[in-house]
């Protein structure tokens, strides 16, 4: 397969010579935006050009893009149009609000689409969800981008997502990991022939059994890092072995709560620049957690690639293919005075995330706390009720117990 455009097989010094060009328009187009000027006060742009010299400004963080958009909605000043100038305007939990551009591959996830082999003549069964957050609308510019047909299928109603990518011939998936093989596995139940060989996934991790599970059903499953606020990270390509980075990005792995960037092969956090003239965020910090891989990838792309997803920097995580946050947790046990602790657990069930909400609490009904966790932490959980003192006195309010392995 051909590769999506030119700069994915540059050299290193004609990748080094791009961003010398580009950081320093970059640095300060971030500080013409009100809301990052202060942050970036006494740098001159012009001498940002290089990684080492990007690696001395301040790491931003996603707790000071949510204070800045408290002070300033919605966007908190970080953008250089006016919200009334963009497509969308996103909400994610948090809440956090994140602009959608016009025109072009705004979010670049083109470049993964093609990689996953998504292009003209295929159909893409977008399970995505096109409320208020999105994904849904970012992977629909993807399919676009090469050129594929969308289904806009969202999420929810399984029997009728299989009965719908089977009546129209869907050849390809975008969602979550572990939905499709919902979909697969209702087609099955239901009788029907479903056309799908291609799978762009995201939003999840991408378990080794699950992925065999798609390949032993002769679908080919890539995924993709991304996020709502800096579009196209990194992702994987037929080689499969660890994901490239996206060329509309920077990409740092930093020791976690510093902005050091750690030797090759090391483990830290997520530090991420976006050459994103509308939305410029500079260092903005995941809070994931990833190391970078040696060499080039197989697959003839020579950008540096990270090893995926491995954890996270805080307690936050991702629960079907929704961020759970500490202070999410916290507004969960304040909303209800018999609540006096609350911890979310996240596991797993054969292919398939399970979040457990435990809570030490005393005379409140499951309908109660059923209803106070779907409005906080935005999806429906199990529940176990357990006596006031008995949740371990660790500082943990997120248990993350899912093996990455």
């Amino acid at each position: 397969m051909t590769h999506y455009d030119a700069l994915e097989t540059r050299t290193a010094d004609a990748r080094a010579a791009s961003l010398a060009a580009a950081l320093p328009t970059q640095i300060a187009n971030a500080m013409a935006a009100p809301g990052l000027a202060a942050h970036l006060a006494g740098v001159d742009p012009a001498a940002i050009t290089s990684r080492e010299a990007l690696a001395s400004l301040p790491v931003f963080r996603k707790s000071a893009l949510g204070a800045a958009q408290k002070d300033h909605p919605p966007f908190g000043g970080t953008t250089t149009k006016a919200p009334s100038a963009f497509a969308h305007v996103f909400q994610s939990p948090g809440p956090i609000y994140e602009p959608g551009g016009r025109g072009g591959d705004w979010w670049r996830l083109g470049r993964f689409a093609h990689a996953a082999g998504i292009g003209q003549g295929d159909i893409v069964h977008n399970c995505f969800s096109y409320h208020m957050t999105p994904a849904g609308m970012m992977f629909e510019n993807a399919a676009q981008a090469v050129g594929a047909a969308v289904f806009p299928a969202g999420t929810g109603q399984t029997e009728l997502q299989a009965e719908a990518a089977a009546h129209l011939g869907c050849t390809a998936y975008a969602g979550t990991p572990d939905y499709l093989k919902m979909i697969l596995e209702k087609a099955d139940e239901m009788g029907l022939t479903l056309a799908i060989t291609k799978a762009a996934v995201s939003g999840g991790a991408l378990f080794p059994s699950l992925r065999q599970y798609y390949t032993d059903r002769g679908i080919a499953c890539l995924q993709t890092y991304a996020t709502a606020d800096l579009g196209n990270v990194a992702y994987e390509s037929s080689a499969m072995e660890g994901l490239i980075v996206d060329e509309g990005v920077i990409v740092e792995i930093v020791r976690p709560g510093t902005g050091d960037p750690v030797p090759e092969g090391e483990v830290g956090e997520v530090i991420v620049t976006t050459l994103n003239p509308d939305y410029p965020l500079i260092r903005f910090a995941t809070g994931d957690m990833s190391a970078v891989m040696s060499g080039e990838s197989p697959c003839g792309r020579t950008n540096m690639r990270i090893k995926g997803w491995m954890g996270r920097a805080d307690q936050t995580t991702k629960i079907k293919g929704m961020f759970v946050r500490p202070e999410q947790v916290a507004a969960l046990v304040a909303r209800l005075p018999e609540v006096s602790r609350a911890r979310v657990i996240a596991t797993r069930a054969g292919e398939a995330d399970v979040m457990t909400v435990q809570v030490e609490a005393e005379g409140v009904s499951e309908d109660t706390l059923q209803t106070a966790i779907t409005a906080t932490l935005k999806m429906k959980g199990q529940i176990e009720i357990v006596a006031p003192g008995s949740l371990p006195n660790d500082g943990k309010v997120i248990d993350d117990q899912r093996s990455y392995d």
